[in-house]
């Protein structure tokens, strides 16, 4: 069993509660927002069990966002770290929700957020934010990190490859699809591209293999 296997209970336990979810956003497995402006931005981490390892990441996100929330498997017997009183008063101190995932994928509120004040980094808020709403759908299991992310920026190169599958391109051709064509292009970060001219651009067998690899992009 692994992490990715809590993320659907859980996205859709904090959907419930009316928040748009995604997976694997800024290093977080899994970030929502609301619909406010500006947003309440919700950060969930999760493993397979309660552990100290689970707490320090939360503590390392708390600046970033406005409540975080701890997910896990619960344990056969209900013997695990989620019924040490410790535990719990350790998590409501710091103000982290607690949400515990049963074998038959029944999610149990443990313990709500009280969120206190820690200290905010508004250019890491912000990051989450852009890249939450510029991603396209939800196409990243949280509590995945094997695997290559499709972050809103490999979206963005995947439809520029789409595009220029039927021959080479230029960067306005491919606004309409991706309205950072240009700067992909030019930095080319996962060779998927080469230079035909000046201005023109078609695939490189990279490039086609990434089609194949993520035909939805």
């Amino acid at each position: 069993m692994r992490e990715t296997s809590l993320y659907g209970p859980v996205k859709q336990f904090l959907e419930g509660l009316g928040l748009a979810v995604k997976g694997e956003i800024g290093g977080c497995d899994l970030v929502a927002l609301n619909g406010g402006d500006p947003p309440v931005v919700v950060i969930c981490e999760l493993k397979l069990s309660f552990n100290l390892e689970l707490v320090l990441q939360a503590v390392d996100r708390a600046s970033a966002c406005d409540e975080v929330w701890l997910a896990a498997k619960l344990s056969r017997g209900g013997k695990g770290r989620e019924a040490d009183k410790r535990f719990r008063n350790l998590c409501r101190r710091l103000g982290f929700g607690l949400i515990g995932v049963a074998e038959d994928e029944t999610v149990h509120l443990l313990l709500s957020p009280a969120a206190p004040a820690p200290r905010r980094d508004p250019r890491r808020r912000s990051r989450l934010v852009d890249e939450h709403r510029r991603r396209r759908g939800d196409p990243a299991l949280g509590g995945g990190s094997r695997a290559p992310i499709m972050t809103a920026y490999r979206q963005d190169a995947l439809a520029c490859a789409r595009a220029m599958a039927a021959g080479p391109k230029r960067p306005r051709d491919l606004a309409p699809v991706a309205p950072k064509a240009a700067a992909i292009l030019q930095r080319n970060v996962y060779g998927w591209f080469e230079r035909v001219e000046r201005g023109l651009y078609s695939l490189t067998p990279a490039g086609r293999e990434a089609l194949l690899r993520w035909p939805q992009g």
